[in-house]
């Protein structure tokens, strides 16, 4: 397969990147590892992203929803290499791997993905940021508050965050985005590898995730790309008293709005959708 460029062109085009959860316990109910055949359902659903207009798929073998139990590295590597390996070998796309550790990072990588995608901002493992250098993949460094204890959980509508407390919002999200940019830096990581990602959803209540996404130009002006992953998020439940099966509307307004605020990739799991929002949004504000 020819080897794709993983320094996209940012400002031109809104970018999609899709969902691939090879977990059993996703919060949006796609989890593939309940697939008869994980690798076949992977596989499946790539090519079908990448049809759809899936510019980057990112692949993650851990749950990060409220209340979601950690696994372990062997069981995380288990998920997620066989199907990076066989994306690789099949599609011309971009592939991420939605992790935490620096060695499900190295293996992800020689495996053939090329981006990195941290939710929790190179903070969890001592080894990411060097990892990261070492490989100089681009890395997408999520802002993230998630205490378990501040977790509130629904039966139809899922999770959400409550009295998560902020000095200040939007300049605390900037302030620990930027100490992870820092991070980053003292390891060598190069600036046009960074992306970042305010962590809709990750440690913030409704209200908190609305202004984020209104003021996102805010983080956009730190002056690095900026990813929204807004899909199908609990925000956007509890907002319209849907449950995650129904929130296509509800994303694509966020997506649309995200947009026009600033955001160069959408995080999304309904790909020809939100590829449709994207382009029709792009032709407007884009010109």
């Amino acid at each position: 397969m020819t080897a794709v460029n993983p320094f996209l062109e940012y400002g031109k085009k809104t970018y999609i990147m899709g969902i691939l959860n090879v977990t059993p316990d996703s919060f949006s109910g796609d989890g593939l590892l309940s697939a008869d055949d994980t690798l076949i359902a992977a596989l499946d659903q790539a090519q079908r992203f990448v049809e759809a207009g899936a510019d980057i798929l990112d692949i993650g073998g851990e749950s990060t929803r409220p209340g979601a139990k950690t696994v372990s590295l062997q069981e995380e590597l288990d998920r997620v290499i066989p199907v990076i390996e066989a994306i690789h070998e099949r599609l011309n796309v971009l592939i991420s791997v939605d992790t935490y550790k620096s060695a499900v990072t190295d293996a992800a990588l020689k495996a053939g993905a090329q981006w990195i995608n941290d939710v929790w901002g190179l903070r969890a493992d001592p080894k990411m940021a060097e990892t990261v250098a070492r490989r100089q993949s681009p890395v997408i460094l999520m802002h993230n508050r998630s205490k378990p204890t501040q977790a509130e959980l629904q039966d139809r509508l899922g999770g959400r965050y409550i009295g998560v407390p902020y000095d200040n919002l939007i300049e605390d999200v900037k302030r620990e985005l930027m100490e992870s940019v820092q991070i980053a830096r003292a390891a060598g990581v190069q600036d046009r590898q960074i992306i970042l990602d305010p962590g809709i959803g990750f440690g913030k209540t409704v209200e908190q995730n609305l202004e984020l996404v209104n003021r996102l130009g805010e983080i956009k002006a730190l002056g690095f790309p900026v990813l929204l992953g807004p899909s199908r998020k609990s925000f956007i439940g509890y907002t319209l008293n849907l449950p995650p099966e129904e929130r296509v509307e509800g994303t694509a307004a966020v997506c649309t709005v995200g947009i026009l605020r600033g955001a160069d990739i959408l995080r999304v799991h309904d790909v020809q959708v939100m590829t449709r929002i994207a382009r029709m949004t792009d032709a407007v504000v884009r010109q």
